[in-house]
């Protein structure tokens, strides 16, 4: 009898199990571990949670909403651009080929978008710097709060906006507006002011732009049109050399060659002037001082940018390679010791490799590819490839510098430049993984929050202020892959600026993104990066991507030819003990990416009008963020 009785005591148990484990089932993996903590990110070769597999089992819910009005009717009637029938909701959405009608719309409304904000600059706002798109009205710098660095960093009195926008004019073939706008700078600019500006700002919004348009006036085979100015004398030159002549002083009196960030234009550094900058600040200034010193045949500009570099690069840990975001500049100690991709140091690793694309140093192609394998090393989380095995998706954290530990569970809107980046070097699986990201981030909100913090799934700095990185790399991934999922990407993008951002006057910052509540400001690299670069993803005939034409785009979206006048430097003696080092240049095929584990030729052709991303793994990463 006992033994019946300890046979059905164990059935039920057994039944009971089965009971418990159909339960969880049903509830699925909101009672898991990533329920609390929803991206634990293990280190990098660690055993990863079982994340995949639940991603992949549960019924997901739609990843988006199909594009509004004519748009998305474009895309499910006819003119061959409807996904296809079968599949799950991001094939039916994102695959199969774009319309080229829908593209030429498209192409047209971010030219819409480019010309009312500019318009309505000059209508209301201009000689001043920026536009307030909210109550029509121009913007300069703080003069009665000195300390407002937010503003008077970046305003100078020098009609900023409508100097930034000058390129983007030429790229989207309105001749006439762009030579009335260079007289207009010509004629009413004037650098002799009495603002105390940043020297990162100033050089990559007003001195980058002036040289980006000088290029494409002098440019002998006018590819955007004709661009040429009557009696043009070089002003733009000589206008770039005089800004750059009065930011010198900020490499003056400093013990590492590092500049301080702050100089006054009239006056110099300010008597009280702080010894801490950041990283990017100090050491993202070798583009356009460099091009100034070539086109000048002067080594001045390049020497002082060049040497702010090697003092940066000197001071990087000897154990892991990385930097730290706050340096100071008297006794290169690390103020902030945080390394990442984001605010602080984002540009300086894409200057060095824009360095070399631009100057051909074989120096600096070095240090880049010595940096982007500490980065691989230190800062990368998840899985080794992008889009096969299982684990945690790709992603970049904030570390410290020394021990590589990991320091925070936020990243900025900055990084997403990164994967642009990494399409410069070929490593364009895992920069299709961290586009997903930040993408998934934009879906949820309608933009890209300043901060966010993937462990609590939310925001930590609730504003955007239009910021071009998403697009950015959205435009390059596009160029690399010819995925029309990309054209998806930049239509939402698209969208989502006319629904929350667009005011009476221009698009308007976002101060909550939550929300959808407004700043009155439109910053000047909506028009100079943010519509640029949804322009030329939609405009397939453009001029900078016709063969021929090679360009490269400074960190402020501005374009300039990569040609043989740009390699050849007419001074042997800038840093006399590495001539014989630096004797010959890499070349172009030189240029390999660090993560041995992707690059170009890993994206076959068959993939062409497939997702870039498996579906599989798209749900995960909108997992990840709370979508789904």
């Amino acid at each position: 009898m006992q033994w019946r009785s300890l046979v059905l005591g164990l059935l039920l148990l057994r039944l009971g199990l089965h009971g418990l484990l159909w339960l969880v089932s049903a509830l699925g993996p909101g009672l898991g571990f990533h329920h609390r903590f929803p991206f634990a990110l293990p280190p990098r070769g660690a055993p990863d949670p079982p994340w995949l597999a639940r991603a992949a089992g549960g019924e997901a819910r739609a990843a988006g909403r199909c594009g509004r009005a004519h748009w998305g009717c474009l895309l499910r009637g006819g003119g061959g651009g409807g996904g296809p029938a079968g599949g799950d909701e991001y094939e039916k959405r994102y695959s199969g080929a774009f319309p080229p009608q829908l593209r030429a719309q498209l192409r047209d409304a971010a030219r819409g978008m480019f010309a009312f904000g500019y318009d309505n600059y000059m209508r209301h706002a201009f000689p001043q710097d920026e536009l307030n798109p909210v109550h029509c009205r121009g913007r300069g710098p703080d003069r009665a709060d000195p300390s407002n660095l937010n503003i008077n960093d970046v305003l100078g009195n020098y009609s900023l906006t409508l100097i930034d926008a000058l390129d983007t004019l030429a790229v989207m073939g309105n001749s006439s507006e762009f030579q009335k706008a260079v007289k207009l700078v010509i004629d009413t600019v004037s650098f002799d002011t009495d603002s105390t500006v940043q020297v990162f700002e100033a050089t990559i919004r007003v001195l980058g732009s002036l040289l980006s348009a000088h290029i494409i006036i002098t440019d002998t085979k006018q590819p955007f049109g004709d661009m040429t100015i009557k009696d043009y004398d070089d002003e733009l030159l000589h206008m770039a050399r005089d800004l750059a002549v009065r930011l010198l002083p900020a490499f003056e009196n400093t013990k590492t060659g590092i500049p301080y960030p702050r100089v006054n234009l009239k006056k110099g550094v300010p008597p009280d002037s702080n010894n801490e900058t950041c990283t990017a600040g100090a050491g993202s200034l070798l583009v356009e001082f460099g091009i100034l010193s070539r086109l000048l045949g002067d080594s001045t500009f390049e020497w002082v940018a060049r040497r702010a570099v090697k003092a940066l690069w000197s001071l990087r840990s000897n154990d892991t390679g990385l930097l730290g975001n706050v340096v100071n500049i008297q006794t290169g100690h690390w103020v902030g010791k945080q390394s990442g991709l984001g605010a602080g140091l984002d540009s300086f690793f894409e200057y060095l490799l824009k360095s070399y694309i631009l100057f051909g140093e074989k120096e600096d192609l070095e240090m880049f590819n010595d940096a982007y394998r500490s980065i691989q090393n230190y800062l990368r989380r998840g899985r080794e490839a992008c889009n096969e095995g299982e684990g945690d998706p790709p992603l970049y954290v904030n570390v410290n510098m020394f021990s590589g530990q990991l320091m925070n569970t936020w990243i900025d809107s900055l990084q997403a430049f990164f994967p642009g980046l990494q399409v410069l070097i070929g490593d364009v699986e895992d920069a299709i993984c961290l586009h997903a990201f930040y993408y998934a981030i934009w879906k949820r909100y309608g933009a890209l929050p300043e901060r966010y913090n993937w462990q609590l799934q939310a925001p930590d700095v609730l504003f955007y202020p239009l910021r071009p990185e998403l697009v950015e790399s959205t435009y390059l991934l596009y160029q690399a892959t010819k995925n029309p999922y990309y054209l998806h990407v930049g239509m939402d993008i698209l969208q989502s600026l006319e629904k929350y951002a667009k005011d009476k006057c221009g698009y308007a910052t976002l101060h909550h993104v939550i929300e959808k509540s407004k700043e009155d400001r439109m910053e000047s690299f909506f028009l100079s990066e943010t519509c640029k670069y949804l322009f030329l993803l939609f405009d397939e005939e453009n001029p900078v991507h016709k063969s021929g034409n090679k360009y490269m785009f400074t960190t402020e979206g501005h374009i300039v030819s990569v040609d043989k006048r740009f390699r050849d430097s007419l001074w042997q003696d800038t840093f006399p003990e590495e001539e014989e080092r630096n004797a010959e240049k890499l070349k172009p095929n030189e240029l390999k990416a660090m993560n041995s584990s992707s690059n170009c030729n890993r994206v076959p052709d068959e993939r062409r009008y497939l997702l870039p991303l498996k579906s599989i793994y798209m749900r995960q990463i909108d997992q990840m963020v709370g979508l789904i």
